[in-house]
């Protein structure tokens, strides 16, 4: 059929055909998340977390169908770029009048890259830069709603009743007293003596089993973001909790957190106005919080190209211990690292480059508890080779051969994972020292005890394979080892009769694939002296296999223990 029309017509047809397909995810994409409401009402958490995932598989099941479409309808011409050059034109018409074009440029994108497997970037096919990147957002005024804080329980009240919750609340005059006295407290930190009003976007962020309703106030010439933490224990909904300052929002929107569930119909409009909240937040991290995370990708790739066009920033070797299964590197000027799978493993590493991709995979599609660092997978990057590091090159050209390869002045990166740098928790504690090494020492228990809550044994549980973020919280980046629970088999080493078998140096017992020792994790961790014993008078459980039975039990039963994204004290009272 191909053969019969113009390179005019096949773009025109072509265009229509993604245009629709993205039309057509995008309303599916709607449909799961404005379910989110009915499921937090219901209190129906395994409804969330199927949607969580369903919605997760959208993405990559239209561009396979506007992939295949335009296989059948360009045929023998598929790689004709005349006719993928109108294509992109004619396509860029058809998305200006949307409100998501961004994101509807970034799908073409997927499509584009699908076809022809492009290293580098091709402006004349694909969007390198969005075609309207002066397109301002619409005014605040028509994404937000004002409340007078007059009366600030009355606003508050107002608040809950626009956006649709105020009916399922157990005690709602309670809980709007407590909220309004914890903003009271924050107006007085910023030296003003009432609340001149409050906005609110009037839609709610669903995660989980929490619900957020998000915004800012302002006093005295002042503003300050705040966020109403929700959940729905059993009796009906209560307010949680009141975060009141940009660090507590930012840690809300974290890259360590899943996806909102959020209906909104303006997304440049939506991320611009919580920019303004948290303006050292990227863009990109705030569209993928919103769910859009192949256009935050995207963001982040123009961000990071933005970044090296305007400094002479070299990529270095990332701190820490080098792993045994990844090169890590990154940019002193830009807080993210890069990640590339070895060749081959060093010992003891008993795993596969398929197994890696698959943890990775599993991370992504699991609730990460505020504990798991957010991977963005990118394909087919290229760099110049003068902006490497000489002995990092040499090592990714040696140990990643299957993935980088130099072509004259160019390096090209074939696969790779771009995650947020955090402090290696190893170097946190011998850097820092005292009050603050402490602290994170006993942070890192918690980490891994909220993993546990959330069915996943991180395997390797090493200092040099968590890292500490900007705000003092103890994540994990190291996915190789990573597993869930379900998979996990944990012992207590058996007691012999026999006094030569303990100083064997293999085990005289038999040990299953899925076998797990805690007792050993004491002396594997390397946790000695003073922090040895901070960590063991908090989390000394994590060294008795009866404990992570227990964890596993409760997971397998459905017990759900969410890692709330606040602390007990900006809880409103004890639930």
């Amino acid at each position: 059929m191909a053969g019969m029309y113009s390179d005019s017509r096949l773009a025109n047809e072509g265009a229509h055909v993604i245009a629709t397909a993205w039309n057509d995810l995008i309303d599916r994409f709607s449909i799961v998340t404005r379910r989110a409401r009915h499921r937090f009402l219901a209190a129906d958490w395994q409804a969330i977390a199927a949607d969580h995932v369903e919605r997760l598989d959208l993405y990559s099941a239209f561009v396979a169908r506007a992939e295949s479409d335009i296989r059948a309808l360009l045929g023998d011409r598929l790689g004709a770029r005349d006719v993928w050059i109108g294509m992109r034109a004619v396509y860029s018409g058809l998305v200006n009048v949307r409100p998501d074009w961004e994101l509807a440029e970034t799908f073409y994108n997927s499509i584009t890259r699908r076809i022809f497997d492009t290293v580098g970037v091709d402006p004349r096919i694909e969007f390198v830069s969005s075609d309207y990147p002066d397109r301002a957002p619409g005014p605040v005024a028509r994404l937000v709603t004002s409340y007078v804080g007059d009366n600030l329980v009355e606003a508050l009240r107002a608040v809950m009743e626009d956006v649709g919750l105020d009916a399922a609340c157990a005690a709602l005059d309670q809980d709007l007293e407590m909220a309004a006295r914890r903003l009271l407290v924050r107006t007085d930190q910023m030296g003003a003596h009432k609340i001149d009003t409050i906005e609110i976007l009037p839609t709610v962020f669903f995660r989980g089993s929490g619900a957020y309703v998000v915004g800012q106030l302002s006093a005295a010439g002042r503003t300050t973001p705040i966020a109403l933490a929700l959940l729905h224990p059993p009796g009906g909904v209560r307010i949680d909790a009141v975060m009141t300052t940009e660090n507590e929002l930012s840690i809300l929107f974290s890259f360590t957190r899943s996806y909102f569930h959020v209906a909104i119909d303006h997304p440049h409009e939506v991320v611009a106005y919580l920019q303004g909240l948290m303006p050292r937040k990227r863009r990109a991290e705030l569209f993928i919080s919103l769910g859009y995370n192949k256009h935050g990708k995207t963001e982040l790739f123009r961000e990071l190209m933005g970044h090296l066009h305007s400094s002479q920033d070299r990529f270095e070797m990332a701190a820490g211990v080098p792993g045994l299964v990844m090169v890590v590197f990154t940019l002193s000027g830009f807080d993210v690292v890069f990640k590339v799978i070895r060749d081959r493993f060093g010992a003891p590493k008993q795993i596969t480059r398929d197994r890696v991709m698959n943890r990775y995979r599993l991370v992504f599609r699991h609730d990460r508890a505020g504990r798991l660092v957010d991977a963005q997978e990118y394909e087919h990057l290229s760099f110049a080779a003068d902006r490497f590091h000489p002995e990092l090159l040499d090592q990714l050209l040696e140990a990643c051969s299957r993935t980088v390869v130099r072509d004259g002045d160019t390096v090209h990166i074939a696969h790779s994972y771009v995650e947020r740098r955090v402090t290696p928790l190893d170097l946190y504690v011998h850097e820092y020292g005292g009050a603050a090494a402490e602290a994170a020492i006993v942070d890192y228990g918690q980490a891994i005890k909220d993993l546990a809550a959330g069915g996943i044994f991180p395997g390797d549980m090493l200092l040099k394979n968590f890292g500490v973020t900007r705000h003092g919280r103890v994540v994990f980046y190291d996915y190789d080892e990573l597993t869930t629970l379900d998979e996990c088999t944990f012992r207590t080493i058996p007691v012999s009769d026999d006094p030569y078998d303990d100083m064997s140096a293999e085990p005289w017992f038999s040990v299953g694939p899925g076998d797990i020792f805690p007792e050993e994790f004491e002396t594997f961790l390397g946790l000695a002296g003073h922090l040895g014993a901070v960590f063991r008078s908090h989390h000394g459980d994590v060294f008795e296999a009866a404990a992570w039975r227990e964890w596993q039990q409760r997971v397998a039963e459905g017990d759900r223990l969410e890692v709330f994204p606040y602390t007990s004290e900006q809880r409103l009272a004890a639930r």
